[in-house]
């Protein structure tokens, strides 16, 4: 393991508003200007690098990972040592001059690589709960922290949650945290001289995952990727830092718990044989049981070995179930 290097392990925030029909007719957040989201970029330090959109919902490819927005919700997963919950002020000020009101508020991070390089209020979990409790609405009264462990050092996830009431949703999200990933597949992610973005989508099989999705990616130098996928109403995001030592890949996505099961299965199988972690972690946030169940059965037979398994319940999201797999080849 490497001393220091880039920070692959995300920081994600997902927080969802209420407003007034008409507003939210005529796009909701989607509304906010492109200088008031540099606005909130620059307070977490960050920047746009490619964006795409539909009738849906805004994506934002970031120059450290990924911004979505919605109508009447955001999620900004940024990595390296990027300060993400200082995006919370801005965000309150900019939408509630739109006419919204934040409603709940879910904070997820895995393991950080190098903890010692992050900067407050990143700095360790009570931090961030303490500056999550201090910058968000009181009326968010519904609250709860928790760490996930499972059996390795390397992965445990830190979930904090705050709402104004139980809410019901039939969507599910599935995070993929990877390490120890596959030398020879990673070094796909490494730029070639003249390499366009979508060149490498292809070559490393990612094109593959969601054959249906328009690929929003980007390629850094001189090594590195991101993109995002749009599929309908649909996200799903990619980041992968391939250097030997700290190898990380991501992946995310959104489904609803009506999907046909084999959907979900056949997209983690691909993503298995794109980047063949050593050691990964599954985070399933869902109000159904039988999204995580399908969870081993689409990696178990790529020689994944499930190692752990954790479940907690938070009260703006259900459950989450953390999940942790090793490659039979460790």
């Amino acid at each position: 393991m490497a001393v220091s290097g880039f920070e692959g392990f995300e920081k994600r925030l997902e927080l969802h508003f209420s407003g007034d029909d008409p507003i939210i007719r005529m796009g909701g957040l989607r509304q906010l200007d492109f200088e008031s989201i540099e606005e909130i970029l620059n307070a977490v330090q960050c920047t746009v690098v490619s964006a795409v959109g539909n009738q849906y919902f805004d994506s934002y490819v970031l120059s450290e990972s990924s911004l979505f927005v919605y109508s009447t919700k955001i999620i900004i997963k940024t990595c390296g040592t990027t300060q993400l919950l200082k995006s919370i002020l801005p965000l309150i000020q900019f939408t509630s001059e739109l006419g919204f009101i934040m409603s709940e508020c879910r904070y997820t991070r895995g393991n950080f690589i190098f903890p010692k390089a992050q900067p407050y209020p990143h700095t360790n979990f009570n931090d961030e709960i303490f500056y999550l409790q201090e910058q968000l609405p009181i009326h968010l009264c519904y609250r709860k922290a928790s760490v996930m462990p499972s059996k390795f050092i390397s992965h445990s996830w830190h979930v904090f949650t705050a709402c104004n009431e139980e809410t019901n949703n039939d969507l599910f999200t599935i995070e993929v945290c990877m390490t120890e990933l596959d030398r020879v597949l990673a070094r796909k992610f490494f730029k070639h001289p003249n390499m366009a973005s979508n060149e490498m989508t292809e070559v490393t099989g990612i094109s593959e995952i969601n054959p249906n999705a328009l690929i929003c990616d980007f390629v850094f130098d001189p090594c590195g990727y991101s993109m995002n996928g749009i599929d309908g109403d649909r996200y799903s995001t990619i980041h992968v830092t391939p250097e030997d030592g700290f190898s990380y890949a991501s992946y995310e996505c959104v489904g609803s718990i009506y999907d046909d099961p084999n959907d979900i299965i056949n997209i983690l199988k691909k993503v298995v044989q794109v980047f063949r972690p050593g050691t990964m972690s599954i985070s399933t946030t869902s109000t159904s049981n039988e999204v995580w169940t399908r969870i081993a059965k689409a990696v178990e037979p790529l020689g994944m070995k499930c190692r752990s398994c954790t479940m907690d319940d938070f009260p703006s999201t259900a459950s989450v179930v953390f999940q942790t797999f090793t490659s039979c080849r460790k």
